[in-house]
């Protein structure tokens, strides 16, 4: 195959290897948000439904559902592309011509400060529960007897 000594052929077929899984727990811990924002905002429009006994307005674009399914989305992408990357960077290594590429790295970053910055309204302009709150000693019109 080449010239390069067994020893660091090995060697840098582990980095590659600690790489592409660094990769995938990225990947996993991107979907694993993505599921938690999801359901966790789902829990706080019914938890308000709940308390307040009114369906609380959304955003039909611009909801913490919607981010969820778009991280999720992103972290299937970056074990596709991990993988990808590791075949590529395992035939660099073994005809001993690796480049590094840190366009991988740029696009992660790119994406997550993205997401990230598109959290930051979710959490500002969170619908506030309103200050009369219902409460089984008050008596309301709904509750039957």
């Amino acid at each position: 195959m080449n010239n390069i000594p067994k020893v660091d052929r090995q060697r840098e077929h582990q980095a590659n290897e600690r790489t592409f899984l660094a990769w995938l727990r990225t990947s996993i811990a991107l979907i694993g948000f993505g599921f938690a924002i999801a359901r966790f905002g789902l829990f706080l429009r019914q938890l308000n439904t709940a308390i307040t006994r009114q369906d609380s307005p959304v955003n039909p674009l611009f909801n913490s559902e919607n981010l969820g399914v778009v991280l999720v989305i992103f972290g299937i992408i970056a074990i596709a592309l991990a993988a990808w990357r590791y075949n590529q960077v395992f035939w660099q290594i073994e005809r001993g011509d690796y480049r590094p590429n840190r366009l991988p790295v740029w696009i992660m970053t790119g994406v997550v400060i993205v997401l990230g910055f598109l959290s930051i309204p979710l959490l500002w302009l969170r619908n506030h529960v309103p200050t009369r709150l219902y409460s089984p000693t008050q008596p309301q019109s709904r509750n039957l007897r």
